[in-house]
């Protein structure tokens, strides 16, 4: 493939979402030109660009150069529009005072199917909104949905309904993997399909340490509001906004399918609390491609729910595929679990770039979630990694959260397998760079009874910063501070090691313990 060629990864009503096939790209590009109908021209710096400003039901083509250098054509068509409804029309002021959130939700309900729903300039003042099937919803530039932080104001959902049939339920709303009550998220989308939230405009939640991220303050609440919460939702698509300062996870996909994620901004404060990046539990078929995250917790975590969510549906995460995206700011910057009771299978990660995140790859689990919980077929390929104090992390101790810290979570000794014992099979890096790291470059710690199945680290190179200080790599009790560690491995079955090497470490290179077998080559 040409290394100016052009991928499109999502068309819309009014704009489309293309990947520039480049090698030697991640967030960022070496500038190029992309050239719209021989006409239009766009220049861009990053991999992953929304062309925008498009009309419904048109044929367009579009072609990257780079100087002298150009890609292949790439043609698509737009999607029919039938309608567009302004907000304004429906009386939203978008003065920065009013509340305009009845406004905005008539115009979301009166939207007919493939119809578009405008939020045009302003600064619309809402509490939440719902979503429904078969629109868009469009930021213009400039446009900002900004949320009035007052907890008195917002319905609260059901954690769990039981059905008419007493057999089944609803759950309208999850906190952290269980079905707990929760505040409406500031947008949510229920059984909602082939849905496109868009444009350039902002979404901010005005969260902040005087309201929801002051602990004390929401003792004995329902769990807080997501930015975005998608339950049981399909082909949903959100591109091009920035969203900021939500008041707990940003993106929470439930038990959904087929998703697309492109070119966002995804921003809170470093300190801010619970403020995930996009975090999909139990749902597969999803893209995230071109975001940049800055946050204060997991940019992304990857979950399945706790015992009771993992053993009444066993519904993994599966077919995730995650490129070309920034994580500058995060505790981890891809993390599977720790609620993860129902498993994962299939994870890639390609073409990202790490900056300053506590890890890299993070996978949090524990005795506990059970023998569904099954975490297998993540790959990391084509990844660099700047500042990363520990890129890889597997914590089968995982101590946060009730019973984190228990005799039976914490101890290494080798206990029974029974329906508790969680499992992780093959995890494969490739084609990874890391600089500057400072507290361990690789850190796995496998359970005594439930050994990691295969570890294969590939074209691996990591180098220590000379000012490097102590830390500890994994949230896990014993877990003391180290400086340098080399490559840390407990209870493996089988490790592959081809064309690793490791820069400025303290100590011995590699603390290998309770590892089946060691290839290198």
């Amino acid at each position: 493939m040409n290394a100016l060629d052009l991928k499109l990864l999502r068309v819309g009503i009014r704009s489309a979402v293309v990947c520039l096939c480049d090698p030697a790209a991640d967030y960022s590009a070496e500038e190029y030109i992309l050239t719209l109908d021989g006409e239009r021209t766009i220049t861009a710096d990053r991999a992953v660009v929304t062309v925008g400003g498009l009309l419904p039901s048109r044929e367009y083509r579009l072609r990257a150069s780079r100087g002298e250098a150009c890609g292949g054509e790439l043609s698509f068509t737009t999607l029919p529009e039938f309608v567009t409804l302004n907000v304004r029309d429906f009386g939203a002021r978008g003065d920065g005072s009013a509340d305009d959130t009845a406004c905005i939700q008539a115009a979301i309900l009166c939207c007919p199917p493939d119809s578009r729903v405008l939020v045009p300039k302003g600064v619309f003042r809402f509490t939440n909104l719902f979503l429904k099937s078969n629109i868009t919803i469009e930021l213009a530039e400039g446009a900002v949905l900004s949320a009035i932080p007052d907890k008195s104001r917002l319905p609260v959902l059901p954690g769990r309904i039981e059905s008419y049939d007493e057999r089944s339920e609803f759950l309208p709303a999850s906190w952290e993997g269980d079905p707990l009550s929760c505040f409406a998220s500031l947008i949510t989308g229920m059984y909602a399909e082939n849905v496109t939230i868009c444009g350039s405009g902002v979404i901010d939640g005005n969260a902040g340490f005087d309201n929801w991220w002051n602990a004390e303050a929401r003792r004995n609440d329902p769990g807080r509001p997501k930015m975005i919460f998608l339950n049981r939702c399909k082909n949903v698509t959100v591109r091009g906004i920035t969203i900021r300062n939500s008041p707990s996870w940003n993106i929470h996909p439930y038990f959904s399918e087929n998703l697309g994620f492109y070119d966002l901004h995804i921003e809170s404060p470093a300190n801010s609390h619970n403020t995930d990046g996009i975090n999909p539990e139990s749902c597969s078929d999803v893209e995230i491609a071109g975001i940049r995250f800055s946050v204060g917790d997991d940019c992304i975590a990857v979950k399945s729910g706790k015992l009771y969510m993992g053993k009444t549906y066993r519904t993994p995460s599966r077919n995730i595929f995650i490129h070309n995206c920034l994580f500058f700011s995060g505790h981890g910057g891809i993390t599977v679990g720790s609620e993860i009771a129902a498993g994962v299978n299939g994870i890639t990660v390609k073409s990202c770039r790490f900056v300053g995140t506590d890890r890299g790859l993070r996978i949090k689990t524990r005795r506990g979630r059970g023998r569904d919980s099954y975490l297998t077929g993540i790959l990391f390929d084509g990844v660099k990694m700047e500042r990363v104090p520990s890129p890889f992390v597997i914590n089968c101790f995982y101590y946060c959260g009730p019973d984190g810290k228990s005799e039976y979570v914490a101890s290494k000794e080798k206990l029974p397998v029974d329906g508790r014992t969680p499992r992780v099979g093959e995890i494969v890096m490739r084609n990874v760079v890391c600089t500057d790291c400072s507290t361990a470059g690789v850190y796995f710690y496998g359970l005594p009874e439930s050994p990691i199945e295969r570890l294969i680290m590939e074209n691996i190179k990591i180098s220590f910063s000379a000012d490097a200080k102590p830390g500890r790599p994994a949230m896990m009790s014993g877990c003391e501070p180290v400086c340098r560690k080399g490559i840390f491995i407990r209870n493996a079955e089988r490790v592959e090691l081809k064309n690793v090497v490791i820069e400025g470490f303290s100590g011995e290179p590699e603390d290998l313990g309770g590892v089946g077998s060691v290839i290198r080559e």
